[in-house]
């Protein structure tokens, strides 16, 4: 009777793994289609750099599938299936509006996926984390120190590190994003004395300080939510992070006051069609050209929206309106409410509160970006400029976005087999 419902809980746990490989076959058929169109309504002199690009990110993607769900006979493979569906959107916006540099794009999303294993590898263990978390704390902590002493200003933001005449650039607060929440979740897994929360406090108000110190407003905003939800899911006390958020808004309200220049970035905010051709240009002509998409797009290359500046990275969920269609549109974002499902589902099977806490934080992370991209593209948010998880342009991004799945792969004790079988046993 007790293996009976052991086994009916277990049930509950965890659900019947999807079919990967009818989902593999369906995102290959999806992706041969927009490159495709690509081809079609492309030039001539960019499809050798096509063939290239698809072909490989293709076959990475079945090499990890065959590699881990057939030769290691891993299980639950959706949050792979998201990844991969995510990125090869951005892949595909990318190879169609700038082909010379979809290479640069292919090469951070193969090292995003080696960041995703390396990083499932030293998961697997609570004690190697517990180790590594001062040393990532101030890995995280030199990143951002040195970009803002060194760092070059785009786009109104020091948070920039420019190798060489420019060829490279490097975001080392995407980069720290995946270590705030490591080291929040590694520390505060067991509070066994007020100091270890005291230093997590420390660390998160020195990132959050040092981004506001390089203007990137954005970034800044993101890490605070991230600590509220980190804090909360340790504490549980609303008065808390209530008392948090209203001391935040009160700093905010005095830097507005005693900065005018910050304020002067929200202009446009609620105005952008008084400023169609000023500071309200791009969200005007998002605007526009998105909602002419209707529900399947106009199709990859066809979209108008592709001649603004910056429209594969603060304009990438216009270009996922306009060209893919309010379909594809709305699934993107529904991708990103299911990992927090996801994370919320197995949190309560994690096998330590590190796991819970993690996911929970990196999935909450990428919906809060998320959030603020689409709404803040749209008019109904304060512009922040923060991008599209896994679809707008840049390498520290991608592997930023593939380091923080990495968490909410890893809540999942069927990612780890050895785990797997004790549970089951």
């Amino acid at each position: 009777m007790a293996t009976k419902k052991k086994k009916a809980t277990h049930a509950r746990r965890y659900r019947k793994p999807v079919k990967w490989p009818f989902w593999l076959l369906l995102m290959t058929l999806f992706q041969l289609s927009c490159m495709l169109q690509i081809y079609i309504n492309g030039t001539q002199e960019s499809m050798v750099t096509l063939f290239t690009v698809y072909g490989v990110y293709i076959a990475a993607e079945w090499i990890y599938f065959f590699v881990f769900g057939i030769i290691l006979r891993r299980k639950s493979f959706e949050i792979e299936l998201i990844a991969f569906f995510l990125t090869g959107i951005g892949l595909t916006l990318t190879t169609s509006v700038y082909p010379d540099r979809a290479y640069t794009q292919l090469v951070a999303v193969l090292m995003g996926m080696i960041v995703f294993i390396v990083m499932l590898w030293v998961l697997s263990d609570t004690k190697r984390v517990i180790k590594l978390r001062t040393p990532v704390a101030i890995l995280a902590l030199a990143a951002l120190g040195i970009t803002l002493i060194i760092g070059d200003e785009i786009n109104g933001a020091r948070n920039w590190i420019v190798i060489g005449d420019g060829a490279l650039s490097i975001q080392p607060s995407e980069i720290v994003k995946v270590a705030f929440v490591f080291v929040g979740a590694a520390t505060l897994e067991h509070l066994q004395s007020t100091r270890s929360l005291t230093k997590y406090i420390l660390f998160a108000g020195a990132c959050i300080g040092m981004l506001f110190l390089m203007k990137d407003f954005g970034t800044a905003l993101i890490f605070f939510f991230t600590f509220i939800v980190i804090a909360f899911l340790r504490s549980g006390d609303i008065k808390t992070i209530f008392l948090v958020c209203t001391a935040a808004l009160l700093g905010g309200l005095g830097i507005l006051t005693f900065r005018p220049y910050v304020a002067n970035r929200f202009q446009t905010y609620r105005h952008v069609w008084e400023y169609s051709n000023g500071g309200g240009y791009q969200q005007v002509r998002l605007l526009i050209y998105s909602v002419s998409g209707g529900l399947f797009g106009l199709g990859i290359g066809n979209g108008r929206l592709r001649s603004v500046y910056a429209a594969t990275e603060d304009l990438a969920f216009g270009m996922v309106c306009e060209e893919f269609g309010i379909i594809i549109a709305f699934t993107v974002l529904l991708t990103f409410v299911a990992l927090v499902v996801y994370s919320i589902r197995y949190s309560v099977a994690a096998r330590s509160t590190f796991y819970s806490i993690a996911a929970l934080a990196a999935s909450s992370l990428l919906l809060f970006q998320a959030a603020l991209h689409v709404f803040g593209v749209t008019d109904l948010l304060p512009w922040t400029g923060v991008t599209l998880p896994f679809i707008s342009r840049g390498g520290s991004s991608m592997m930023c976005c593939w380091g923080l799945v990495a968490f909410i792969k890893a809540i999942d004790v069927r990612t780890y087999r050895r785990y797997d079988k004790i549970e089951r046993s």
